[in-house]
């Protein structure tokens, strides 16, 4: 994972349909900036717009190989391992999104171990929010992440879609 302090001048996305309802794939010239899941193609650009305030969005990265990665990702026909993926946030965010990326499909944590693996045991609520902040959607697997007790919580693109990841890993939750 890359950090890049500002946001480039012109950001090639996509929108487009897909397994699990719209997704929204932002592209810098380091890898995947932003995967955006949701059902309104409206709202996930205008989200791209608030999290890249700087850059030009431009539709057309369809034909972009690190975006068409990025949606084979999302709909389960392609492992993680080969998309480059620039997530840009905080030291901390990064380090939870790095001990996020180190869990393997089918397995999951709870937050408070997250907190553990990062050296932050009492920093559990901080790691939520780390999860929640997450730009890249399948890619930094957040939806591994569950409560203390195993039980699914809130997952910023709904619990549905968390559900559905999840199932997707051989991981079934009522």
């Amino acid at each position: 994972m890359t950090h890049a302090p500002a946001s480039p001048e012109v950001t090639p996305f996509t929108l487009r349909p897909c397994s699990l309802g719209m997704a929204a794939v932002a592209v810098s010239d380091k890898g995947v900036c932003a995967i955006l899941l949701g059902d309104d193609a409206d709202a996930l650009q205008d989200e791209l717009q608030r999290r890249f305030p700087r850059a030009s969005l431009r539709r057309g990265a369809d034909s972009d190989n690190t975006a068409a990665a990025a949606l084979a990702l999302v709909d389960g026909q392609a492992p993680p391992a080969a998309l480059p993926v620039d997530a840009r946030g905080t030291a901390f965010q990064r380090r939870v999104w790095d001990a996020l990326q180190s869990i393997p499909p089918g397995r999951t944590a709870s937050y408070a171990e997250i907190a553990d693996t990062i050296g932050a045991p009492t920093a559990t609520r901080a790691v939520a929010g780390a999860c929640a902040a997450n730009p890249v959607a399948v890619a930094i697997p957040c939806h591994r992440a569950l409560r203390s007790d195993g039980a699914l919580s809130g997952y910023r693109w709904g619990v549905e879609r968390k559900r559905a990841l999840l199932a997707r890993e051989g991981r079934n939750f009522p």
